[in-house]
């Protein structure tokens, strides 16, 4: 069997990192900025960046009805900090008007924006992470966390007493960033859902 080919939205965020993570699981991995291109994979990883930008230039290149369609119809993703907040149903503070971050519904949550802080919060913690049998330590830079979880999404993940990383179905998203640590379960794990 060939090795699933993974997307990277490569619109704005760390996608450099996720590409060379996912070849590093077992994936064939691209760039994904154009229809065609987002039409050719098995599977996409949406990186961190900010989810306002990301949102503007979906709708730009034309990928924002295309990509939900995709979602809606069983392809697998991942999300990654602003990742996780474009995968939610509902974004609380998702921005100012005409520049908010647009929710692709995907995952059955309600996701608050830069919960964790401004960049000078950021942190990093060790978290116990479901299926994983060690702690992953994760980066947490304007980081969200999830307020709530419709029933089936299974929560992997929690750091201060928040949702920081959930699964539904062939879905992962996770507020922190496991492809800027050099440690690669995430995203194997994600590679084996497919």
């Amino acid at each position: 069997m060939s090795a699933p080919h993974v997307g990277v939205l490569a619109l704005q965020g760390d996608t450099r990192e996720h590409l060379a993570a996912l070849r590093e699981a077992g994936a064939e991995a691209s760039t994904v900025r154009r229809l065609r291109e987002l039409e050719t994979v098995d599977a996409l990883v949406i990186p961190g960046g900010e989810s306002t930008t990301m949102s503007h230039l979906l709708r730009e290149f034309g990928l924002l009805e295309p990509l939900r369609a995709r979602l809606a119809g069983g392809m697998p993703a991942y999300g990654s900090c602003a990742g996780m907040i474009l995968l939610a149903t509902e974004i609380m503070d998702a921005g100012s008007v005409g520049r908010e971050a647009t929710p692709l519904k995907a995952i059955d949550m309600t996701v608050r924006r830069n919960a964790f802080g401004r960049q000078v919060d950021s942190f990093e913690d060790d978290i116990e992470f479901t299926g994983l049998d060690k702690p992953v330590h994760a980066v947490f830079i304007r980081a969200p966390w999830v307020e709530r979880v419709g029933q089936d999404v299974e929560v992997l993940g929690e750091a201060g007493g928040h949702i920081v990383a959930v699964r539904q179905g062939k879905m992962i998203a996770t507020s922190f960033h496991p492809e800027m640590t050099g440690d690669r379960r995430i995203h194997k794990l994600f590679v084996e859902l497919l």
